[in-house]
């Protein structure tokens, strides 16, 4: 006799209202540094350097965490998994929270990183609990949620932090995340584990990426101390040849590697990998530098921001950001891939020039800020779909996945080598950077964006049907 499975139980909108709920609260609760980060860094007596290291470890966690998140939900199911990602979430918000010092809040971030794999593990009970029509609503409206909430986020961060502390900006949306995992937990029905055929986790790949990313980070933080530090710089220079590579080694050998790095012998997917690096330390630059030249003092060349002001002043950039992907797929099916690249790359290269030569008026920043979150999503967007549109459709996970990882290497360089900038270009005896030192970093930025226009030229035009 053949056993049948059960219909999976179908959810109501109250389940999918936690989702929500869920995903505005990690939205938010992912946004407060960003806006903060001089506070921040005034607080904890970081230098430049280290509070670009603060504001890229979640994001480098959570590309790690996400594709062991997606095998373990096959293994495990995906509710099971999605809760316990949040405790490690949650637990991780306290840690910032109560943080007193930067190596405990840097412990904080780590742990929070695990909230980027809980979107996908949503999406997954979306489609396990939903028909397809009703599904693709539902994973809209989560998204939007998300996004919504990164905004509120980035709102709200700054008045927290000045009006409370800086322990409350993350205790509060701490508290959402409780409570809304507690309400996914009751509203959601288990979802059975799905029989994986793969051969499960490729742990010391993970390993020796996390050994690769941080030791790079390291080199990039201690880069402005060469004269100081040159045997440990050294040092670590040698240690990440080493990671890299095991990891190369690791991964070519693996049953089944975290990243399949056979797959970047294909034109498209090295193509869109190398423009998704380039892209996105174009993009990170100003997302550090910009809210730094906004809280430098107005007597000096800024303009004496504090985080309430900055949190409001960067609003308009996650609007841009928010609308770019929409209007990237649909650039992508009307004019093909190459051409919303290209025309991201252009906006995004003379976005960066002008922030370098202009930016006296705070609207300068807000202006330039907004043009380059719309050229990233809109490159992003039209390289995901060119990659996944131009691999057989088992390779689909695959390649995307790549780009992911160079996304985020992409952006960690980039945060890390303007902190790095800045640290240099403040002289002994000061905290405030000479101006030419993000004229320095918005100029090296919008030249080497400009660069992937060699590699944009040689796209297909369009995508494979």
């Amino acid at each position: 006799m053949t056993a049948t499975l059960a219909p999976p139980v179908r959810i109501g909108k109250a389940a999918v209202g936690a989702l929500g709920l869920l995903a505005v609260a990690t939205g938010a609760l992912e946004s407060v540094v960003t806006p903060t980060l001089p506070l921040l860094q005034r607080e904890l007596d970081m230098s430049p350097a280290e509070g670009a290291l603060l504001s890229i470890v979640l994001l480098i966690t959570g590309a790690l965490i996400t594709p062991v998140a997606g095998k373990f939900g096959d293994r495990y199911g995906g509710k099971r998994v999605l809760i316990r990602l949040m405790a490690v979430v949650s637990v991780g918000g306290l840690v910032s929270a109560l943080a007193p010092n930067l190596p405990v809040l840097l412990l904080g971030q780590v742990l929070q990183g695990a909230m980027v794999g809980a979107l996908p593990l949503s999406f997954i009970l979306v489609r396990e609990h939903l028909p397809a029509g009703e599904s693709k609503v539902a994973i809209g409206t989560v998204s939007g949620l998300f996004v919504g909430g990164g905004m509120a986020g980035t709102l709200s961060a700054g008045p927290v932090a000045e009006g409370l502390s800086r322990h409350w900006m993350f205790a509060l949306p701490t508290i959402a995340v409780i409570g809304s995992t507690m309400l996914v937990n009751r509203l959601m029905p288990h979802d059975p584990p799905r029989r994986s055929d793969d051969a499960g986790v490729d742990w010391p790949g993970l390993v020796l990426l996390s050994g690769t990313l941080i030791t790079l980070m390291l080199v990039l933080a201690l880069a402005p101390d060469i004269g100081a530090q040159p045997l440990v710089l050294g040092a670590l220079v040698v240690v990440l040849a080493a990671f890299v590579t095991g990891w190369i080694a690791v991964e070519r050998r693996a049953a089944s590697p975290m990243v399949e790095l056979r797959m970047l012998a294909r034109p498209a997917v090295w193509k869109s990998c190398v423009l998704t690096f380039v892209i996105c330390v174009g993009t990170s630059v100003p997302v550090y530098l910009v809210p730094q030249l906004f809280d430098v003092p107005a007597d000096e060349y800024g303009f004496g921001a504090g985080a309430t002001e900055i949190g409001f002043y960067l609003l308009p950039g996650a609007v841009a950001a928010s609308l770019a992907g929409p209007l990237g797929g649909i650039g992508a099916r009307r004019f093909g891939s190459r051409a919303v690249v290209t025309a991201g790359i252009v906006i995004m290269a003379a976005a960066l020039i002008a922030l370098a030569a202009v930016h006296t008026e705070v609207w300068h920043l807000i202006i330039g800020k907004m043009m380059i979150a719309l050229a990233n999503g809109l490159c992003v967007t039209a390289m995901v779909t060119n990659t996944a549109t131009s691999v057989d459709q088992g390779d689909t996970g695959i390649a995307t996945s790549l780009v992911l990882v160079t996304r985020v290497l992409g952006f960690a360089v980039g945060v890390q080598a303007s902190g790095a900038i800045l640290t240099a270009g403040t002289p002994p005896g000061s905290d405030v950077p000479a101006e030419s030192a993000f004229v320095t970093g918005f100029v090296i930025a919008g030249a080497v964006t400009a660069l992937c226009l060699l590699v944009a030229r040689t796209m297909s035009k369009g995508v494979k049907e």
